[in-house]
């Protein structure tokens, strides 16, 4: 009796001590443990393949030793997962009311919005690349969760190739790991595949939810004959979701250091703006001690009252600067700076433009000239009939401006031909369309012109004399009768249709005599008009149409066009001022007939096209000048284009008798890339025939694995003895790495700009 009582007891008290502890200890948890044993009031233990749950927050270990009511510590394969967010380790300290705590030799994983997309070349650049993630691998002898999505890391690192061997990672002493927010990183160093690449003493990198995000970009290395190496550094600033900043600094070892900086904002209505600006401090090199600054932008605003305006600049301080350091070849040999601005819109059925403009080209480092508009105001009604049902319009303009003209030398002004113009020009148009093969459209126009200041004919200096320039012009363009043939091919296999046109044209023009033509400053187009003439510009027009199918709809497209045309003067003198050819010849022998000039257009498919152009001199029946250039694109993936261009030599021709300022040029530029933009490239070159030499020649490619890529860029030019171009030669090596979600971008020298990464 007394043992039937002993093992009653026992059960009793073993029933017990195993109650379920979710019930006295953690109320609000739901607890699965092959073993759960109570220890004191709010004192227990769980172990083997103990799960604690409570809404999307689960908690898994061997053995969880429950403290009190609110705190825990889990041992043992210790997995915590809330939502898409997961954490293993060895051991964690964790608080079950605010469901925060530590983990220890731990690694997670917590879910990221996409980075920022592709933007504009020159800028911030984020590639889209094949595979990339959307979630952070994070690890860490220590791991303190101290938010929802918010972690504190000792020595550890993190990575957004969520792999398992990830390819790169960011590992430091300290990391504030902010998903959806940012993260930052103390004593960084940078990992690809287990190689250390580069070290930061602070790393403040972006893991927003939104698609701009703020924080530090990778950065370039790069490598140049003239500048030595250079690594440039960038931080992208989302000021908000209209505006934004980049920052930017620039190390070379055989020049100095530069900093600029991006702003961009678009607040809508059609209203933008990009204003950059970059100074250098060169302590060696070309322009040793020297300070030199670049500023660059454009903005566009709508205004009140149907007005719009626009604002540009492309300036900077020293040409030598800018040759030296900007590595676009097209803009570093660019010897032109200029800004400017304008306001247009319509106010009482006229057009209005303000306009202020300056730009100033360079010989040299020291010579240069000006011209500009400061300011130029034009008004202009556009065309309309006389009156109701007039078979006549009428037209109407007219500007007043300051225009500048100036030489220069070492910053001081050797020859000034500035002046304000007054000019207003009616028109009255008789358009004949009776019969749609062939067309007359008839005008006459008078123009006034008043000028402060003239030439001395005698001596070609700019005297304080004003000159008021009265002349008329009449003309009529004349084409037809056009004739047309037509071939239906419903068994060819390019067109089912065929369209020939031949097309003569007649144009017709007499202006009036300019008693002071030779006293007029010729400074633009309104000015150098030869007066006293009359000019037959005649050709001929061939247009060749093909209709073909193109997707489910058949449609016509002009796939060859060749213009034959040619100017007679009734005096020979106004060839030399007529700028609807390429190149005058002043200075030669004037005669009545202007060039032939050839031009051919072809466009076989809406991926090829091709252009040539060609110049014939009349009197000699040789060719000035001939160019051609083909493009062909293959669904965006593989664009090349081809051009060459040759001015040829003639002995007894003024501007062509001389060989060493002719010229002779081949140029190639290709971009390809695969579909998914894992790998490709852009090569481009233009080499001088004439002088048997490469001008410059870049070569770009990258490559993106799953979560990493890399990008390079090698260039080499030599322009020595080309006009206006100052540095002779440089050989240039760049270097950028690109990493899932995290941006990278091309410095405001130009380096690794249009490489599709």
């Amino acid at each position: 009796m007394r043992s039937l009582f002993t093992a009653s007891l026992a059960v009793v008290a073993s029933i017990v001590v195993t109650l379920p502890l979710q019930a006295q200890v953690l109320p609000e948890w739901n607890v699965i443990a092959a073993k759960q044993e109570q220890l004191g009031e709010n004192h227990g233990l769980l172990t083997g393949a103990v799960e604690i749950e409570q809404g999307d927050t689960k908690l898994y270990a061997e053995q969880v030793q429950i403290l009190d009511e609110e705190h825990i510590v889990a041992t043992g394969n210790v997995v915590l997962t809330q939502g898409n967010n997961r954490i293993a380790a060895d051991r964690s300290e964790f608080n079950t009311r605010t469901k925060l705590g530590t983990f220890y030799n731990a690694s997670g994983i917590a879910s990221v919005q996409p980075q920022r997309q592709a933007a504009p070349v020159a800028g911030i650049v984020v590639p889209q690349l094949a595979g990339q993630e959307t979630d952070v691998y994070f690890f860490g002898e220590k791991v303190e969760k101290i938010g929802f999505k918010k972690y504190r890391i000792t020595n550890g690192g993190f990575s957004t190739c969520v792999q398992p061997t990830p390819r790169w990672d960011l590992s430091a002493g300290t990391i504030t790991l902010n998903v959806d927010h940012y993260t930052l990183l103390r004593n960084a160093v940078l990992s690809v595949k287990g190689v250390p690449m580069f070290y930061l003493p602070v790393m403040y990198y972006p893991t927003n939810e939104d698609d701009r995000a703020t924080g530090f970009l990778i950065p370039t290395y790069g490598m140049s004959s003239v500048r030595g190496q250079s690594i440039s550094n960038g931080f992208f600033w989302a000021i908000d979701r209209s505006r934004d900043l980049t920052l930017v600094h620039d190390w070379y070892s055989q020049t100095g250091q530069g900093t600029g900086a991006e702003y961009r904002y678009d607040v809508g209505g059609g209203s933008d703006g990009t204003l950059r600006a970059y100074t250098l401090d060169e302590q060696l090199g070309a322009n040793p001690r020297s300070r030199s600054y670049r500023i660059d932008g454009g903005a566009n605003h709508r205004l009140p009252g149907n007005f719009r305006a626009r604002a540009r600049v492309n300036y900077f301080s020293s040409i030598l600067t800018n040759q030296t350091v900007n590595i676009d070849v097209n803009n570093a040999s660019r010897n032109t700076r200029s800004y400017g601005g304008n306001v247009v819109g319509a106010l009482a059925g006229f057009s209005v433009n303000g306009t202020f403009e300056r730009n100033e080209w360079f010989n040299d480092t020291t010579n240069s000239g000006v011209t500009g508009s400061a300011p130029r105001l034009s008004i202009s009604k556009n065309e309309r009939p006389l009156f109701t049902g007039a078979p006549v319009y009428f037209s109407l303009g007219g500007e007043v401006v300051n225009l500048v003209r100036q030489t220069r030398a070492l910053d001081v002004v050797t020859d000034d031909r500035s002046l304000s113009r007054l000019d207003f020009s009616p028109q009255l148009r008789f358009p004949f369309k009776r019969w749609p093969f062939f067309t007359v459209n008839s005008s006459i126009s008078w123009r006034d012109t008043y000028y402060t200041r003239s030439l001395d004919p005698a001596t070609g200096t700019v005297l304080e004399n004003n000159l008021n320039r009265r002349y008329y012009t009449v003309g009529s363009q004349i084409v037809g009768p056009v004739f047309t043939r037509v071939w239906d091919t419903p068994d060819n296999g390019y067109a089912e249709r065929f369209k020939h046109t031949i097309e003569p044209f007649l144009n017709v023009q007499r202006t009036s005599l300019i008693g002071d033509f030779d006293r007029v400053v010729q400074i633009d187009g309104t000015d150098i008009v030869f007066g006293g003439t009359t000019s037959y510009a005649y050709g001929v027009n061939n247009r060749f149409y093909a209709k073909r199918k193109l997707g489910q709809v058949s449609q016509a497209q002009e796939i060859v066009n060749v213009e034959v045309r040619q100017t007679y003067y009734t005096d020979a003198r106004a060839t030399q001022y007529d700028t609807r050819y390429s190149i005058n010849t002043i200075g030669s022998a004037p005669t009545n007939f202007s060039p032939v000039s050839l031009g051919v257009r072809l466009t076989p498919s809406p991926a090829v096209n091709a252009t040539v152009s060609a110049e014939i001199d009349s009197r000699h029946r040789e060719l000035r000048s001939m160019s051609a250039q083909t493009s062909y694109n293959w669904t965006n993936r593989v664009q090349t284009t081809v051009g060459w261009s040759h001015r040829f030599f003639i002995e007894d021709l003024a501007g062509f008798n001389n060989k060493d300022a002719l010229d002779h040029y081949v140029n190639l530029s290709t971009n390809a890339h695969t579909i998914d933009n894992r790998f490709g490239g852009v090569y481009t070159f233009s080499y001088d025939v004439r002088r048997s030499a490469m001008l410059q020649s870049r070569v770009s490619a990258f490559y993106n694995a799953q979560c990493c890529g890399i990008a390079f860029e090698y260039q080499r030019y030599n322009f020595a003895g080309v006009p206006s171009f100052i540095v002779p030669s440089d050989h240039r090596f760049f270097l950028s790495f690109t990493l899932a979600g995290l941006g990278n971008f091309s410095p405001f020298n130009g380096a690794m700009s249009g490489v599709p990464r």
